[in-house]
C-alpha cells in the first residue's frame, strides 16, 4: 500500500479559482501519486477529497476539478458578519517522554490568533526531566508555563491544567498534532455567542498517509466528525443518535475539545481512573462530554476548529487502539454509571436500540464499506476482522480496568481541591 500525500486546497468558490494549493503542515510537496486534500472555500473546511496527480499534470488544477466534482451542490453556511471577541483561553497539552512531537505541537500553539490565551504543558508521571527542560529553556521564555501532574494517565494530567489554568475558556489537545493557526480562536468563539454551551469540539485531520496503518485507520472515519456543525442539546435529543447522551464519542475526540472552565469543575472535571496510562485505556474524553451534557450543557462541534494528528504508523500501534478504543468505551460507561448511579435505568433503557445501531456500523464498516479517505463507499481497504475482534475483547475488559484504576486512586482529590 504506497503512501499518500497530503494538503490543503482553497477554492474561490465552487466555480472559482484555485487561492492556493499547499502540503500538510511539515508535509513535503504536493506531487505525482495519490493525494489527499482538505477542501477549503475560501477558508472555510468543507471537505475532503482523494485525488490521483500524474506526472505532467498541474495538482492543484486536478484536485480542484476531483473537489468540483464531489461537493457538487454543497452550499457553506453563511458565516457572522461579526462575532463578540472570545474570552481568555487556555490551552492544556498533556504530554509524557515525546519531547521532540510536544515541541512540533508547541511550535503551533504559538502562533495562534486568539488574541488572548496561555500555554500549559503538563508533564505526566515524567520518567525524565526531558520535558521540562524542553520547556524551559526553549518555551518558558515565550510564555508557556509547566506543571507536574504525578498521578498516572490522561485524566489526572487534565486535570492538573484544569487547576492552574486562568483562562474562562480550557481548551485541550495532543502533543502529537499540529493546531491551525484558527484553532484556538474557533474553538472559543462558540462560547460567546451561547452561554448555555459548556463544551466545544473539532475537526481532527491526518498530518501524514505515509504507512498503511495510517491509511487504514483514516479510511474508516480516522477521528474526522465531518464538516458540518452539529449541536447536542441535553432538551432536545437528536433523533438519529439512539444511545444519547451515552453515545458521547459522537460529539468529538480529546484532541481537540474545550470546556468552560467553571463547567468542567463544577462537574469534577476528568474522571481519574480513566485515559491512557491507565488500565482503563481510554474514554477520559467520553466521560467529560456526557458529564457535561448531563448536568444540562449543550455540546457543539465545529469544523472550523482544525488540527492535523500524526496517526500511529505501525498495525501494532493499530492493533493497540482498536482495543483501547473498546476498553474506554465500556471504561467511560462504567465511571458514569459508578459516579452517577441514577442515569443507570435510563442507559438500560437505551440499550436494545442503541445495539442494534451499533451492531449495523460495526456490519458495514467489516465489509468494507467505507474504504478510501476522501472518498468512502469504495473497498479497496476493507477493515480487519480481527481488528473489530480486538475492540470487541477491549469492550469485554473495559469495566474491569476502569475498576483497577479506580482502585489505584482511591482516595485521589482533585488538584483545584487540594490547592484551592
Amino acid at each position: 500500500m504506497a503512501g499518500i500525500g497530503v494538503g490543503e486546497l482553497d477554492l474561490d468558490g465552487l466555480d472559482g479559482d484555485v487561492l492556493s494549493l499547499t502540503p500538510a503542515p511539515g508535509g513535503p510537496p504536493i506531487g505525482p501519486g495519490e493525494v489527499y486534500v482538505l477542501v477549503r472555500l475560501r477558508g472555510l473546511p468543507v471537505g475532503t477529497v482523494l485525488g490521483r496527480v500524474r506526472e505532467g499534470e498541474d495538482p492543484a488544477q486536478v484536485l480542484a476539478a476531483a473537489a468540483r466534482k464531489q461537493l457538487n451542490g454543497f452550499v457553506p453556511e453563511e458565516r457572522p458578519v461579526s462575532a463578540p471577541a472570545p474570552a481568555r483561553a487556555t490551552v492544556v497539552v498533556a504530554t509524557r517522554e515525546r519531547s521532540a512531537q510536544l515541541a512540533r505541537a508547541l511550535d503551533s500553539l504559538l502562533v495562534q490568533d486568539h488574541p488572548d490565551h496561555e500555554i500549559v504543558v503538563v508533564d505526566n508521571n515524567p520518567a525524565t526531566d526531558r520535558t521540562r527542560e524542553l520547556v524551559e529553556r526553549h518555551y518558558a521564555p515565550l510564555g508557556v508555563r509547566y506543571a507536574v501532574e504525578p498521578v498516572p494517565g490522561l485524566a489526572a494530567a487534565h486535570n492538573r491544567g484544569v487547576a492552574v489554568a486562568h483562562g474562562e475558556i480550557l481548551a485541550f489537545t495532543d502533543d502529537d498534532v499540529i493546531a491551525d493557526r484558527r484553532w484556538l480562536s474557533s474553538l472559543a468563539a462558540p462560547f460567546a455567542v451561547d452561554p448555555r454551551l459548556g463544551c466545544v469540539t473539532g475537526l481532527i485531520l491526518p498530518a501524514r498517509l505515509t504507512t498503511p496503518a495510517q491509511i487504514l485507520l483514516e479510511s474508516h472515519g480516522g477521528f474526522t466528525k465531518g464538516f458540518a456543525p452539529r449541536h447536542f442539546d441535553p432538551r432536545r435529543p437528536p433523533p438519529d443518535e439512539p444511545l444519547f447522551p451515552f453515545t458521547a464519542g459522537r460529539f468529538g475526540s480529546g484532541a481537540n475539545m474545550a470546556f468552560r472552565a467553571d463547567v468542567i469543575r463544577s462537574v469534577g472535571g476528568f474522571d481519574p481512573a480513566t485515559g491512557t496510562g491507565t488500565p482503563a485505556r481510554g474514554g477520559d474524553d467520553l466521560y467529560a462530554f456526557a458529564r457535561v451534557v448531563v448536568a444540562g450543557h449543550r455540546l457543539s462541534y465545529t469544523p472550523e476548529a482544525l488540527v492535523w494528528h500524526h496517526h500511529r504508523e505501525t498495525w501494532q500501534d493499530l492493533e493497540n487502539q482498536a482495543y483501547g478504543y473498546g476498553a474506554g468505551l465500556t471504561a467511560y460507561l462504567t465511571a458514569i454509571i459508578a459516579r452517577r448511579p441514577a442515569l443507570l435505568p435510563a442507559l438500560l433503557a437505551r440499550v436494545p436500540r442503541g445495539l442494534a445501531h451499533a451492531l449495523a456500523i460495526s456490519a458495514h464498516r467489516d465489509a468494507g464499506e467505507q474504504a478510501v479517505p476522501g472518498e468512502h463507499g469504495s473497498h479497496s481497504h476493507p477493515w480487519p476482522r480481527s481488528l473489530s475482534r480486538l475492540e470487541r475483547r477491549g469492550m469485554l475488559y473495559g469495566p474491569l480496568g476502569y475498576l483497577r484504576a479506580r482502585r489505584r486512586v482511591r482516595g485521589h482529590r482533585l488538584p483545584w481541591e487540594v490547592t484551592g
